[in-house]
């Protein structure tokens, strides 16, 4: 006896592509949005790009990122996924994402990832990257760097630098938004700073900051520079791990979210991956 043919139903379930989760980088421009996380006006990276999701698939779309940016701080390297189904590829899904995307934000690549890749939770690590300017920068430099009247002391900055690198409690060098952390310890494992003319370029990468960490760690370079913070004065901070009003937190508009880094098992889909990184709180917004 014949069996009985597929319904049209069952046909196009049966050729439906299946749930995928995708990784993306993408770059913004801080100045024009209010953040990355998504606020009620809409205005933050995180709304324009769930819009752009929601034109393309016909419904809500959540995108997870590595962490959040406040306002006015940029990205050349912010890492997101969300999971949909789609069955062009890839390189269609990003054409798809740039086409009518703000011209403030950049999908830089996409690709598929197992479903236990996760954007926050797997992450190892992150660069960021803070650009001072000494004198008066140009209007296309202006707003990109925290303006200096005068040169600071680099030397000086290079010793406070050198004090803060490594494994420490960075309470003082972080502002308390009201959430509950488990540990405010953290490894810096390199904080350097290069100065070319006028410009001055801090690099800061660590196993995960606090919040406004890179930007208090900033404002107490810059204060070391000019001779109001030095390094005993840093050393007794960290140790006493408490917020005080000599540690000035940089302006946003400097710095930049370089990079974030993975280890092999995240990026493989390692199964264990969100369950042992979430043990430890990691607070992400800059």
């Amino acid at each position: 006896m014949a069996e009985p043919a597929e319904t049209m139903d069952e046909r196009a379930a049966s050729s439906a592509p299946s749930r995928q989760r995708w990784k993306c980088v993408c770059a913004y421009d801080g100045a024009a949005f209010a953040g990355w996380q998504s606020q009620v006006g809409g205005t933050a990276v995180q709304d324009v790009i769930e819009r752009r999701l929601a034109a393309i698939f016909g419904t809500l779309v959540r995108v997870h990122a590595s962490g959040r940016t406040d306002a006015g701080v940029h990205a050349r390297g912010q890492v997101f996924h969300f999971d949909a189904a789609w069955r062009h590829g890839p390189e269609k899904l990003a054409a798809a994402l740039r086409s009518e995307l703000s011209r403030s934000v950049q999908i830089r690549s996409v690709r598929a990832v197992p479903s236990s890749f996760h954007a926050r939770f797997g992450a190892t690590g992150k660069t960021y990257v803070y650009h001072l300017h000494v004198g008066d920068p140009d209007p296309f430099t202006r707003p990109y760097v925290w303006a200096l009247q005068r040169a600071p002391d680099l030397g000086a900055m290079r010793a406070a630098a050198r004090a803060l690198e490594g494994r420490h409690d960075f309470a003082a060098f972080s502002a308390f938004n009201g959430t509950e952390r488990e540990t405010t310890v953290r490894t810096l494992r390199r904080l350097q700073i290069v100065a070319r003319g006028k410009r001055i370029r801090i690099t800061a990468e660590a196993d995960g900051f606090l919040y406004k960490m890179v930007r208090s760690l900033v404002g107490a370079l810059v204060a070391a520079g000019e001779g109001k913070l030095g390094v005993e004065t840093i050393v007794r901070l960290l140790a006493e791990g408490r917020r005080t009003a000599v540690v000035q937190t940089a302006p946003p508009q400097g710095l930049f979210l370089e990079k974030v880094a993975y280890g092999r098992r995240a990026a493989s889909g390692d199964p264990h991956t969100e369950s042992r990184v979430r043990r430890r709180t990691r607070e992400t917004r800059e």
